[in-house]
């Protein structure tokens, strides 16, 4: 498991629980580059424009991320909704 911001710090994210989440090393790199993202209901969503043949497998089936029992935890929204209007591949 990889530590990933959700708003990068060097675009104005802070270094937050809620600006971050934890993800393999391959979740990582499509979330990174914009392949993969989440909705504001923790589903996850995946770019129609280019993940890569095979890696679709390596998300979960119900397609939702498993979240903190604490709120206080979770991703915060207004990071996850700059990620999908500055970095997710729609």
């Amino acid at each position: 498991m990889e530590a990933a911001h959700i708003r990068p710090v060097e675009n104005d994210g802070p270094d937050t629980v809620r600006n971050g989440i934890a993800l393999t090393g391959t979740a990582h790199w499509l979330f990174d580059r914009g392949l993969m993202s989440f909705s504001d209901d923790y589903d996850i969503l995946l770019s129609p424009h280019g993940v890569p043949d095979g890696l679709d497998k390596l998300i979960r089936p119900e397609k939702k991320l498993i979240l903190p029992d604490n709120p206080a935890w979770r991703p915060h929204p207004i990071y996850l909704q700059w990620h999908r209007r500055e970095r997710f591949k729609a």
